[in-house]
């Protein structure tokens, strides 16, 4: 995918939504982000955590996973391997083409279209979920580098620091945070 700040070639391929915790989420064909709370009607959307499994943890922790991102081409790397999945059915918010989103970095900020920023927080950890929507399609959401250390494929997670509206089409920008660099972890 190349350099993760390339400028010009990442772009929204389709934007995702649902107001239910549910796995997939519904394509859209725009959502609006909102600054601090996430995608505007979606279930995830809030200052606080959304996802269940987090909520029973902390429901007081802060929401790190407003907004959910996946590079089309890991759909394009699923169907070669015989999977039946297409944007927003692994819960996405946005997909996107041409963005080495496994290769940024923690608080990294995504221009994407006219208005919204989004700042990176971390990994999202795929779980037992996905192999309840189709059968082996966890083990293909993980790999492992050269070095033998997983490698989560399911996309990265962020908060909304400037909303806006986001449709297919819209361009990304990326903004390296200054300083020390740390690699994105689970959130």
């Amino acid at each position: 995918m190349g350099d993760p700040t390339a400028t010009g070639s990442a772009n929204v391929v389709a934007v995702h939504s649902s107001g239910l915790h549910s796995f997939s989420k519904y394509t859209e064909p725009a959502i609006r982000l909102v600054a601090g709370w996430g995608v505007k009607g979606d279930a995830h959307a809030g200052t606080t955590v959304k996802h269940r499994s987090r909520v029973a943890r902390n429901p007081a922790a802060p929401n790190l996973r407003q907004v959910h991102l996946i590079h089309a081409e890991l759909f394009d790397e699923l169907i070669e391997l015989g999977f039946a999945v297409w944007p927003g059915d692994l819960g996405e918010n946005i997909t996107v083409r041409g963005l080495d989103l496994l290769g940024l970095v923690r608080g990294t900020r995504l221009r994407v279209g006219a208005e919204s920023v989004i700042e990176v927080t971390g990994l999202r950890n795929p779980c037992s979920q996905i192999d309840r929507f189709q059968s082996g399609l966890l083990a293909a959401t993980l790999g492992r580098d050269d070095a033998g250390r997983l490698v989560r494929k399911a996309g990265v997670m962020g908060i909304v620091l400037a909303g806006g509206e986001v449709r297919a089409g819209d361009a990304i920008g990326v903004e390296l945070p200054e300083g020390p660099r740390r690699a994105l972890e689970p959130v």
